[in-house]
């Protein structure tokens, strides 16, 4: 499986998962669209789109960074059209970027709530669009969303409803995508971890990396997201995947490799997981 000369459209690129996937996809010697917010150093959160594409042509990879606000759906077809040109075509779509506050209804800030469903379900639907024409001329196009299984227990809305609409929206538009996209021969999957992954986000919402001694690097998600992606003739599509299951598909056995401290205890499960 190999990803060689394909170009990849990562949003949220930036730094975790994003930065990862494009990583994993460089030592293939793939092209990779950086796109997210961050072109300036943040103080608190390392990487940039600039930094990102460093590493990946040092990976073997060639990048191009594109600032990108995910709401704005003019600038996002702006992006697309330059990422085609620049690269004769967009073969995969990851809408990675994402925004998390974990309250109820009766703590959280409706902007709070405009702005995960801005970047979580509206930004799927607004850069699959996008993507879309250029995906159609790929040899096997894929959209590869960060959302997880849909679940109707009652404890995934008890106590932070808002964000659970907004993943569970990404979700769904790729169960759609699936059946809508499937006369184009796009694959339209779903990935989420299995456990807790140690990211910056993660550490910014529970306000320290304490967490992370039972949480996994993001490299698992990266190497899941690699082998959907490199996967042909829709032969992966219409799934919300869990990405140890995913290796698993694959033959791998063994996940230790994975976790942020060897002796840190039980991992956490993540979200949505029952």
């Amino acid at each position: 499986m190999s990803l060689t000369g394909k170009t990849l459209f990562i949003t949220g690129a930036s730094r975790g998962i994003g930065r990862e996937i494009a990583l994993r996809a460089a030592r293939d010697g793939a092209n990779l669209v950086i796109a997210a917010k961050s072109a300036e150093a943040h103080p608190k959160l390392p990487g940039t789109i600039h930094s990102v594409a460093a590493e990946v042509e040092a990976a073997g990879g060639k990048a191009l960074a594109l600032q990108l606000d995910v709401r704005d759906e003019q600038a996002v077809k702006v992006a697309m059209d330059r990422a085609a040109e620049h690269f004769g075509g967009i073969d995969a779509l990851v809408n990675n970027a994402g925004a998390i506050k974990l309250l109820g209804v009766e703590r959280l800030e409706p902007k709070r709530f405009d702005l995960m469903f801005q970047i979580n379900t509206r930004a799927v639907m607004v850069c699959s669009q996008a993507a879309l024409p250029y995906l159609k001329q790929s040899a096997g196009g894929h959209i590869l969303s960060l959302s997880p299984p849909l679940s109707i227990d009652n404890k995934w809305f008890a106590q932070h409803g808002p964000y659970t609409v907004t993943k569970y929206g990404m979700s769904m538009l790729t169960l759609g995508m699936h059946e809508e996209f499937g006369k184009y021969g796009i694959s339209v999957n779903s990935l989420w971890p299995k456990t807790m992954i140690a990211t910056a986000a993660i550490e910014f919402e529970v306000g320290s990396r304490e967490v992370f001694k039972r949480a996994r690097l993001p490299q698992i998600m990266a190497d899941a997201a690699h082998a959907i992606l490199s996967s042909g003739g829709r032969s992966l599509s219409g799934r919300l995947l869990i990405d140890e299951e995913v290796l698993r598909e694959q033959g791998q056995q063994e996940f230790d490799q994975y976790r942020y401290d060897p002796d840190g205890g039980a991992l956490i499960p993540d979200l949505f997981l029952d």
